[in-house]
C-alpha cells in the first residue's frame, strides 16, 4: 500500500476523533470519554455542569485528534522507513496521557460530590448504581 494512502487513512481516523469532540460541544447530556456514549446508555457519573463539561470533553477529543494525525506524518517518508513506526508506537501513550487528563482533570472537575449523610458516591463504579 502506498505510504499516501496510509496516511491518508490515518487522517480520516483522527478527523472521526475531532468529529467526536465536536459533537461532544453540542451535546445537551454528558458524554462519556471512554466510551463517548450518552449516560443513560452507559452508567456514567453525575455531572454539576453539563455544558462545560462537554466542552472540556470535546475539547479533549479534538486535541487528541489533532495529535493523532500529527503523529501519522512519517507516513508519507519514504517506504520501508523505520520512521513508519513513530505513529504505531505513539498512539498507546498518546491514548494513555489523554486517559490521564480526562481522569486527573475532567472528571475530577466536573464529577458530584459524594453525598453527606448517606455515604453513596454518584460514581458509577457502585452496584447501587447500575
Amino acid at each position: 500500500m502506498d505510504n499516501r494512502v496510509a496516511f491518508l487513512i490515518w487522517t480520516l481516523a483522527g478527523c472521526l476523533e475531532i468529529g467526536d469532540g465536536i459533537r461532544c460541544f453540542f451535546s445537551k447530556e454528558p458524554i462519556g470519554y471512554f466510551a463517548n456514549r450518552k449516560r443513560q446508555i452507559f452508567h456514567m457519573f453525575e455531572v454539576t455542569d453539563v455544558r462545560s463539561y462537554n466542552r472540556a470533553t470535546g475539547k479533549l477529543w479534538c486535541v487528541f485528534g489533532i495529535l493523532f494525525i500529527l503523529l501519522g506524518i512519517p507516513w508519507l517518508v519514504g517506504k520501508g522507513s523505520a520512521r513508519i513506526l513513530i505513529p504505531i508506537c505513539g498512539v498507546l501513550p498518546l491514548e494513555i496521557l489523554s486517559f490521564v487528563i480526562y481522569e486527573l482533570g475532567i472528571s475530577r472537575k466536573y464529577r458530584k460530590k459524594q453525598q453527606e449523610g448517606t455515604g453513596k458516591s454518584s460514581d458509577c463504579g457502585t452496584a447501587e448504581n447500575r
